[in-house]
C-alpha cells in the first residue's frame, strides 16, 4: 500500500449515541427483550454542564483563606447515576450523585484533561471518556489507567435542600494529586552496588513499579535504570506531536523522583543478567546487585535490510530528539513514511501540515486491516492508495522502479522486544523473544519480574491464553501487578485493554481483546468518520473501536471491566 496525504475535510461532530438511543433505560432492556449488560453504567449525557449562575458563593470572611465553599444546585437538580460538572468561583468540580449520595471531586482527568462529566459513572467510580482511566468517586484514587495521578476530592453537605461545595483553592486549580508515598529508611551511598529492588526501563510499567512500590510503604531502595537521557517521558505524544521537547513530554520530574526516593539512572543500558547472583551488567562495567528485579524494557524498532541506514535524514522514531529532527527537516521538503504501524500513520499525519509531500509506503493495501478491519482500515484513512512491494532507500526507490524524493525518511515498521541481553540469562523467552510471565508477572526465575512491551502474560478474558498486548495503558497496569507482587500482596490483571490513535484531528479510541475477531458490526457514519465498530468472535463481542462517538468506547469498557459479556445481538 502506499499513497500521498491529503487533509480530509473537516467534519461537524455532534456527540450523541445512536446505540443508546435504542436502549429503554427506565426498564435496561436490549431490543431483544433481555436485560441490557450496558444498563448498569450510564453515560452522562442527561444533564447540561453547571453554568455560573448555578454557583451562588456563600460569605468566605470566616473560613480559612485558602478554601471556597459554594452553594452549586438544588438537592433535586441530580438523579441517582447523574453528573455535573460546577462551579465554585475559584475553580469547578464535578459533582456526582450515586446511591442517594452527592460527593464531589476534580473535573478533569489528570491524564490528559478530558472533562470527566463525559465520562461512565458506574459502582462507585468514574471512567474516562478519552482514554478509560478510572477513578473512585469517594477518595477519588485513581482505579484504571492509564495516568499516574488521583483527583482531589471535595466535602459536600446538603442545607436546605441547597448542595453546598467546600474545597481548597489549590486543588481547584491542579485538578490532580499524587497518593502518599513512602520513603526510603535506609542509609545508602549512591555509589553503593546494592538495590532491593532493580528496574530496568523508564517507562510506564517501570514507574509505576516503583511509585506503587512506595505508594505502598516500601521504604528500601529502588533504583530505576535506563537507556534514555531524560527522565520519563510521555512516549504514545512522540509521533502526535513532533514538536514537543522531553521537558513538555515529562511524566516525572527528577525533583519528583529525588523526593520520593526513586534513583533514576540515565543513559544505562544494560548487557547482561545473571540470575545466579542475582546482579545486573551495564555496558559501562557497572554492576549492581538486587533482591527483586523489574525488567520493563520495552521495544526496539523491527530490523530492516535496506541501503542507507546510516544517512542522516533517515529515522525510527525513540526520542524527542528524533521527533524534533524530523518535523525540522520535513519543513517544506517531501517525507517518506516507510511501513503502516500506528506509529507511521501518526507521523504521516503530523507532518501534513508541514512537508510540502508526504508519502507512505508498505506492504497492506489498507492499514490496521488486522488491528480494525478492512472498512475500519480504509475509512479512517480517505486517501487514495496503491500498491507498492517492499523497498531499498536511495531517495527512496521502490522495486517497482518507482523513485520517491525523500529529504526525510521515518521507518515504522512495526518493533521486537527489546530482550536481546536476556538470551543467555536462563530467563525463558518465547520463540519471538518476548519474556514468558505468570499472573503476578513473575518470570520463571524468583524474584524476577516482568512486564510492558516485552511480555507474554496470561489473560482471564481469553481463558488465560498468554498474549502480548503492547498498550501504553497495559504497561501502567503490569508495573503495579507486579510492585505489589514483589510485596506479597499478589493480585490479577482486572482491566480491559485501552488504546488510543490521533491522526488529522481525529482520535481512534479502542477497548478490548479483539485478536481473532470474525466479524464486524459497524453504526454510524464510516465516511463521516463518526462511527463504533464491534468486533466479535463467535456470538461475543470481544473489542470496539469508535471515531466521535464518545463515550461509547469506555462505556463497553466498563461493561466488559465488569465480567459482562455483550452478545452480537445485543448491538445488532
Amino acid at each position: 500500500m502506499g499513497g500521498c496525504f491529503s487533509k480530509p475535510k473537516p467534519v461537524e461532530v455532534k456527540v450523541e449515541l445512536s446505540l443508546l438511543d435504542k436502549e429503554k433505560e427506565v426498564d435496561g432492556l436490549s431490543p431483544n427483550g433481555k436485560a441490557s449488560p450496558f444498563a448498569e453504567c450510564r453515560p452522562n449525557g442527561a444533564l447540561a454542564h453547571g453554568s455560573d449562575d448555578d454557583s451562588t458563593l456563600l460569605p468566605l470572611y470566616h473560613k480559612p483563606r485558602d478554601y471556597v465553599e459554594a452553594s452549586v444546585c438544588h438537592v433535586k437538580d441530580l438523579e441517582n447515576g447523574q453528573m455535573r460538572e460546577v462551579d465554585l468561583g475559584s475553580g469547578r468540580a464535578l459533582l456526582i450523585k450515586e446511591h442517594g449520595e452527592f460527593t464531589a471531586m476534580g473535573h478533569k482527568c489528570p491524564h490528559y484533561g478530558a472533562p470527566l462529566v463525559k465520562g461512565v459513572l458506574s459502582k462507585g467510580h468514574v471512567r474516562c471518556p478519552w482514554h478509560g482511566a478510572c477513578f473512585n468517586i469517594a477518595t477519588g484514587d485513581i482505579e484504571d489507567f492509564p495516568g499516574l495521578d488521583s483527583l482531589p476530592i471535595f466535602q459536600v453537605r446538603v442545607e436546605k435542600d441547597k448542595v453546598i461545595i467546600r474545597a481548597n483553592k489549590q486543588a481547584l486549580q491542579s485538578q490532580k494529586r499524587s497518593k502518599p508515598m513512602a520513603r526510603c529508611s535506609a542509609v545508602i551511598n549512591s555509589n553503593t552496588g546494592f538495590s532491593h529492588v532493580l528496574i530496568i526501563g523508564s517507562g510506564p510499567a517501570g514507574l509505576v513499579c516503583a511509585e506503587t512500590l512506595r505508594q505502598e510503604g516500601f521504604t528500601d531502595r529502588i533504583v530505576m535504570c535506563t537507556m534514555d537521557k531524560h527522565p520519563p517521558y510521555d512516549r504514545p505524544k512522540l509521533s502526535k506531536s513532533l514538536e514537543s521537547t522531553a521537558e513538555q513530554l515529562r511524566l516525572r520530574s527528577m525533583d519528583f523522583l529525588q523526593d520520593h526516593d526513586i534513583e533514576l539512572l540515565t543513559e544505562k543500558e544494560v548487557v547482561a543478567i545473571d540470575v545466579k547472583t542475582q546482579s545486573v551488567i551495564f555496558e559501562d562495567g557497572l554492576r549492581m546487585e538486587y533482591r527483586k528485579l523489574f525488567i520493563a524494557t520495552g521495544s526496539r524498532p523491527k530490523p530492516m535490510n535496506y541501503k542507507g541506514k546510516d544517512v542522516r535524514n533517515v529515522f525510527h522514531l525513540r526520542t524527542p530528539e528524533d521527533a524534533n529532527s524530523i518535523a525540522r527537516l520535513a519543513n517544506n521538503k517531501n517525507a517518506v513514511i516507510v511501513g503502516t504501524s500506528f506509529v507511521g500513520m501518526e507521523v504521516a499525519a503530523a507532518l501534513t501540515d508541514k512537508a510540502h509531500s508526504v508519502s507512505v509506503i508498505g506492504i497492506e493495501s489498507v492499514p490496521f486491516k488486522k488491528a480494525l478491519g478492512e472498512k475500519v482500515g480504509k475509512a479512517i484513512m480517505k486517501v487514495e492508495t496503491c500498491f507498492f512491494p517492499l523497498l531499498q532507500l536511495k531517495e527512496v526507490v521502490l522495486k517497482s522502479g518507482k523513485v520517491l524524493r525523500a529529504d526525510v525518511c521515518v521507518i515504522g515498521a512495526g518493533s521486537v522486544p527489546a530482550t536481546g541481553f536476556l538470551k543467555q540469562s536462563g530467563i525463558h523467552l518465547d520463540s519471538k523473544g518476548f519474556i514468558t510471565v505468570n499472573k503476578n508477572m513473575q518470570t520463571n526465575v524468583d524474584g524476577v519480574f516482568a512486564g510492558g512491551d516485552v511480555v507474554m502474560f496470561p489473560f482471564p478474558p481469553r481463558n488465560n491464553k498468554k498474549v502480548n498486548i503492547p498498550h501504553w495503558q497495559m504497561a501502567h497496569v503490569h508495573g503495579k501487578v507486579a510492585a505489589l507482587s514483589m510485596m506479597g500482596r499478589a493480585t490479577e490483571i482486572k482491566t480491559v485493554p485501552y488504546f488510543w490513535s490521533a491522526m488529522f484531528g481525529k482520535t481512534i479510541r479502542y477497548a478490548g481483546y479483539g485478536d481473532g475477531f470474525d466479524d464486524v458490526i459497524i453504526q454510524g457514519d464510516l465516511d463521516e468518520l463518526r462511527f463504533v465498530a464491534f468486533y466479535t468472535r463467535s456470538e461475543e463481542v470481544v473489542s470496539v473501536t469508535s471515531m466521535n462517538y464518545d463515550p461509547i468506547v469506555s462505556r463497553v469498557a466498563e461493561v466488559l471491566g465488569s465480567g459482562k459479556t455483550i452478545k452480537k445481538r445485543d448491538v445488532e
